[in-house]
């Protein structure tokens, strides 16, 4: 859809009539001389005083519709893309910023990994942030949120095919320090609820990267299957395993002490949408993780997106600006030639 020009300030359009006082013959303009007859015609000193005029009158344009501020008015303009609409939900408790296990852990004494992964493994939030932002610059098709939660969600970066928005939101969850209590539940019911109010145009994803679980109650768990039957959204959970965190099986029996990742996991394995957990202990299963989602959705979607006002006053300005130095020039050339 083109979006229709408008003006800040179309009251200064009244000034636009001030153009036209370069095409104006003054009395000074005019010599008087007896004959002029037998002169040859001076086609171009009258080319290059039609250029002075006009190129005066551009420029007294230019500026006045500078003045009035035109600029393209704000709208919703249809794309056709090749992806999914992706919602990133990051985890940013205080256990992300926990280390995960060193390239070579497997070479290290089991009875010292814990030790030597707290202080050699790298982050896991500096992992997945970095992992992340390589994720959304691949794919830049795709149409991304970004929502981080500990004890709530925060919304970061509502949808945008913009990814240097995304990529932006991604380095800020690198600031401060996480809090101690970690709310999936609310965190989901935030995530699915974004896509309450968009139109369905294709592959929806909510791309859950934590490193725990939940205990859900009834309720919750209820609302959190509706709501993601509702939206058709397809859950994909990057577990960033700690060095002696549960290993997600579903076919594990639940007790009363079970850990609260299995039993996230065995809840999200009952939906009935398409659900699928990525368990990673170290950076590179991580990096394989994400680029397994990226190959399972490619499909083509269409659109809407929001395209704030854009400004043209600079380009006038600049319009103005060298027809003024191309006068200048001009009038250079005209006393050189009567020196």
């Amino acid at each position: 859809m083109a979006m229709a020009i408008d003006f800040e300030r179309p009251w200064l359009l009244l000034l636009l009539p001030l153009a036209l006082l370069p095409l104006l013959r003054g009395g000074r303009d005019t010599l008087v001389f007896p004959s002029i007859a037998w002169l040859p015609a001076d086609r171009l000193g009258r080319a290059a005083a039609f250029a002075w005029r006009t190129i005066g009158a551009l420029a007294i344009a230019a500026l006045v519709l500078a003045l009035a501020e035109p600029g393209q008015r704000a709208g919703q303009v249809a794309r056709i893309g090749r992806g999914a609409e992706v919602l990133v939900l990051l985890d940013r408790s205080r256990s992300m910023d926990e280390r995960m296990l060193p390239p070579d852990w497997r070479s290290i004494d089991p009875l010292n990994l814990r030790l030597q992964a707290g202080s050699r493994g790298p982050q896991k939030s500096q992992v997945a942030r970095d992992l992340l932002a390589r994720f959304v610059a691949e794919r830049r098709h795709d149409r991304f949120a970004l929502m981080f939660f500990s004890a709530g969600p925060l919304r970061v970066v509502p949808f945008t095919a913009h990814d240097e928005v995304v990529q932006a939101g991604i380095a800020a969850g690198g600031n401060g320090r996480g809090l101690s209590e970690t709310d999936v539940g609310r965190a989901l019911l935030a995530a699915i609820a974004e896509f309450d109010q968009r139109a369905y145009t294709g592959s929806r994803i909510v791309l859950l990267v934590s490193d725990g679980g939940a205990q859900l109650d009834v309720p919750t768990r209820q609302r959190i299957a509706a709501g993601l039957q509702r939206n058709r959204i397809a859950l994909y959970w990057l577990y960033l395993k700690s060095v002696n965190g549960p290993v997600l099986d579903a076919s594990a029996p639940l007790g009363d002490g079970s850990s609260p990742e299995l039993a996230l996991h065995r809840f999200f394995v009952s939906l009935a949408t398409p659900y699928r957990a990525y368990q990673a202990e170290e950076p590179a299963q991580l990096a394989q993780a994400i680029a397994d989602v990226g190959r399972q959705q490619n499909l083509p979607f269409d659109y809407a997106e929001q395209v704030p006002r854009e400004d043209h006053s600079r380009t006038l300005l600049a319009l103005a600006a060298g027809c003024c130095l191309l006068l200048l020039a001009l009038r250079a050339l005209q006393l050189r030639s009567w020196a």
